[in-house]
């Protein structure tokens, strides 16, 4: 059996784990308390480490270590290849973190930086040991429905209004969760499968690059919700196979996507077979519904009025065409008559710190232009469709 326990010598966050030969010492932070730092640091300075593995992946690692790295996004290539929703994700988990840690004067995530530091200081090697962000997010949003997807990025954009004040005291509830549960807690609570994926699965990741990494004498470093996981996980087996895979695509969407235009078309057939009256009534549900809707989303997002009115124009027709999508034209547009600046894109990790800076930022307002050009014109397409079912019917 192995020997579990928690070192009188080390602070009270560390519990120690020896396994196949291997000392592990996991080191549960909170990711806004400067206790954490101190524990970190206190730990590795008197374990002397021959590895310290952090609960980052490289991407995560590289917008923590290189904030230029914003001056060189495309955000036209960000929209085109699909990957708004994705990033405006990660941006408003970004923005939560960064509006309580302003408040307790931390920098979000100053314990695993301390951590890099002092790896580097004292000549151990560094792992990035968690699961690449854009995996788990693709996971987690993979495996849930189309109602449940609405729901979470409801729950995200909320998340962005915080109470006036957070204390110290705050910071305990905080540490019994992981950094992406903390924002999506009711999702993850509400929903098993959101859990799953989001802590229990990287649980194991983390447990398996502890188990790999060299050396005799290993400081983790991560979240404290995952400290129980990892002991369990450790002294077994971990397939990491299957923690990479992405959903498979469902057959649905794909249907849907040209089954919805080809019905809506033939509605609209069929209202020219019943007269011109019929036929002129219907297509112009069709239009001011559709692009009354598309356009009233994008304004939420405050977009620029020629975005609004290319959103009006080019929903009622995107609906009809599945190969483009609404969000896609108005994020496009909005981007060419309001093109970020570097100044805009050196700003961007500051404007995370506000709801206002947030929604002002050129960049995060591109991305909202696309995510809810894309919700209206699906909400314009089902109000309309059943309007004109019902006139014909």
């Amino acid at each position: 059996m192995n020997d579990i326990q928690t070192l009188h010598s080390l602070p009270a966050s560390v519990t120690t784990v020896d396994v196949k030969g291997k000392t592990v010492h996991i080191v549960g932070t909170a990711h806004v308390s400067q206790a954490s730092v101190d524990d970190v640091r206190r730990t590795i300075s008197m374990t002397q480490p021959d590895t310290v593995c952090v609960e980052l992946c490289p991407s995560r690692f590289q917008a923590m270590t290189q904030p230029d790295e914003w001056k060189k996004m495309d955000i036209y290539r960000v929209v085109k290849e699909k990957k708004s929703l994705f990033l405006l994700i990660q941006l408003i988990l970004s923005a939560f973190y960064r509006s309580i840690a302003k408040q307790l004067g931390v920098q979000p995530g100053a314990e695993m930086l301390a951590a890099v530091d002092l790896a580097k200081e004292q000549g151990a090697e560094l792992v990035l040991a968690d699961r690449d962000v854009n995996i788990t997010l693709k996971r987690v949003w993979g495996y849930l429905s189309w109602w449940h997807k609405l729901k979470m990025l409801f729950h995200l954009l909320t998340s962005l209004i915080l109470p006036d004040k957070v204390d110290e005291g705050s910071i305990e509830d905080l540490k019994d969760k992981d950094q992406l549960e903390v924002v999506m807690d009711q999702m993850a609570r509400s929903y098993p499968q959101v859990k799953k994926r989001l802590i229990d699965e990287r649980d194991l990741y983390l447990a398996h690059s502890v188990q790999h990494a060299p050396g005799r004498v290993v400081v983790a470093v991560v979240g404290a919700g995952h400290v129980p996981g990892m002991v369990n996980a450790l002294p077994t087996r971990i397939d990491t196979a299957s923690l990479l895979e992405l959903p498979p695509a469902s057959i649905w969407p794909r249907i849907l996507k040209w089954a919805i235009p080809i019905l809506i078309l033939g509605l609209l057939l069929y209202g020219l077979m019943q007269g011109p009256e019929h036929s002129v009534q219907s297509i112009s549900i069709w239009v001011l519904v559709n692009g009354i809707f598309s356009a009233l989303a994008v304004s939420l997002a405050l977009a620029h009025p020629i975005t609004i009115a290319s959103t009006f124009v080019a929903a009622p027709l995107t609906s009809l065409n599945p190969t483009i999508a609404a969000g896609w034209v108005a994020g496009l547009v909005q981007a060419w008559v309001k093109k970020p600046t570097v100044a805009d894109l050196e700003s961007l990790p500051g404007a995370l710190g506000s709801v206002r800076s947030f929604w002002l930022n050129p960049v995060c307002r591109i991305l909202l232009v696309v995510v809810l050009a894309n919700l209206g014109s699906s909400l314009g397409t089902f109000v309309a469709g059943s309007w004109i079912a019902s006139r014909l019917f």
